[in-house]
């Protein structure tokens, strides 16, 4: 049987499945670029098939995937979708000895399908098995405690990109498919008949590289993978004419890196990007009066904000924490996100301005993080930098802050000058109890696999 005509019927026996058969649609376009091999929908569609064929996994069976993006694995996800699977992406470094924590009952790694046995089945995820729907699971960061489970209606996510209309971008492929961002860029790219390229590592090197080889048009990226490539200078070795749109997220833009990276890509197009493990990615728009500013698309979004603190329902939204209580009111999701409101045009904007977990408490008066970069960012000589909170015994909390100098203006082994030149500059721009009380130098801050900055002391 043609493979195209083996998806098309299965998806009409098990129920429509309108972004598998979109795939179809799209034939000799190129959907994937990996390891400078190209794939096209035809090819996606016929290695789906073929492995829909060979998989020797039960109906509605709970798979952990494990691998790297690749054209197999890739496959091996959709056909695992069309048998109904709860699936829960898994990159290969996952620690031998969580395994037992999954919720699976197979773990698939290179072609080999082994039986875990892992935890007792949810309630969630028996509810969602007797829906005959597909589910993913994502594990959040773990940033502020231990990872959580959290379970998606896969159905329903690929329903929600099944919508989106046609337009053939080439887009690189630098966040992890076991993060939302992610699976979000390649859902994305495949529903509108792009092509997802994949560099060969994620270093500012290889993408550069990959963005000049393959024409990349679209970047999505965190700020601080973004702040790696302008310190790498690659961005100055490479043909990258091609880019037209940089799209970033996951962490909150500072100003002074979104004016280098505009000074950098004069020609290129920036948008910022939200969304949540819990709650997908979400259309935004950005405010003409302020960028940092973003509308959250109110037909797929609703929010409130209570205590400064945002809240989100939206269509995409998990089914809950596997194990756990999630936190919901009346449908709404705690985000842990603290933003600013503004009025343009007669429709309101937001501003991520921190996590409410990371603000710092020095003697009852809040400090946010990032509000004290923001003002170091500014000083000449300073490559990168991270506030956080230290214990004190008399206020609780005081500030403490990480640098990274750019040693041709400010000299690293000058520890004492460096910290009496960071309060000075303060002084004037930070009330006395935000004011860092320690500054530490260092080659580098610590960053997650997601590159994202690991803000703990």
């Amino acid at each position: 049987m043609a493979a195209n005509s083996f998806i098309a019927a299965w998806c009409l026996m098990e129920g429509v499945n309108q972004f598998l058969q979109k795939l179809q649609t799209y034939q000799n376009s190129t959907a994937l670029i990996i390891k400078d091999k190209k794939y096209s929908f035809s090819d996606l569609c016929e290695q789906i098939a073929q492995t829909l064929l060979s998989l020797k996994i039960p109906l509605q069976s709970r798979v952990a995937l494990m691998g790297e993006y690749s054209f197999e694995v890739i496959a091996t996800f959709f056909a695992l979708c069309i048998k109904r699977c709860i699936i829960t992406p898994l990159r290969p470094n996952y620690p031998h000895s969580a395994i037992p924590h999954l919720w699976a009952d197979f773990l698939i790694q290179e072609g080999n399908i082994q039986n875990i046995q892992a935890q007792t089945q949810t309630p969630l995820e028996a509810k969602l098995q007797a829906q005959n729907a597909s589910g993913l699971i994502l594990f959040s960061s773990g940033s502020t405690g231990k990872p959580k489970g959290i379970l998606h209606h896969l159905d329903t996510m690929l329903e929600f990109y099944a919508q989106k209309s046609p337009n053939p971008l080439n887009t690189a492929g630098v966040f992890l498919w076991d993060h939302i961002a992610g699976i979000d860029v390649l859902l994305s790219q495949l529903s509108i008949g792009g092509t997802l390229s994949i560099p060969i590592d994620r270093t500012p090197q290889a993408l550069c590289a990959l963005i000049a080889k393959q024409k990349v048009q679209v970047l999505p990226a965190s700020p601080t993978f973004l702040r790696l490539l302008l310190l790498s200078g690659m961005h100055k070795m490479y043909d990258l004419s091609s880019l037209q749109l940089i799209i970033y997220g996951s962490e909150i833009m500072p100003p002074s890196l979104l004016q280098d990276l505009k000074n950098a890509f004069p020609s290129v197009r920036f948008k910022q990007s939200f969304g949540t493990s819990e709650t997908n990615a979400i259309k935004t728009k950005n405010a003409r009066s302020d960028p940092s500013f973003i509308r959250l698309d109110p037909t797929h979004t609703e929010y409130k904000i209570i205590n400064n603190e945002l809240w989100l329902k939206s269509k995409t939204q998990t089914l809950g924490y596997l194990g756990e209580e999630a936190q919901f009111m009346e449908g709404y999701f705690a985000t842990g996100d603290l933003v600013e409101v503004l009025e343009e045009n007669g429709e309101e904007y937001i501003k991520i301005i921190g996590r409410a977990k990371e603000i710092i408490n020095v003697g009852g008066e809040k400090v946010l993080p990032t509000e004290i970069e923001e003002v170091v960012f500014g000083l000449e000589g300073i490559r990168d930098c991270l506030a956080y909170g230290e214990s004190n015994p008399i206020t609780g909390q005081s500030v403490a802050l990480k640098v990274v100098l750019d040693p041709e203006i400010l000299d690293p082994k000058d520890t004492l000058g460096i910290k009496r030149l960071v309060r000075k500059f303060c002084k004037d721009k930070l009330q006395s109890y935000k004011i860092p009380t320690k500054v530490i130098i260092t080659d580098s801050l610590a960053l997650s696999e997601r590159y994202k900055k690991i803000r703990k002391s």
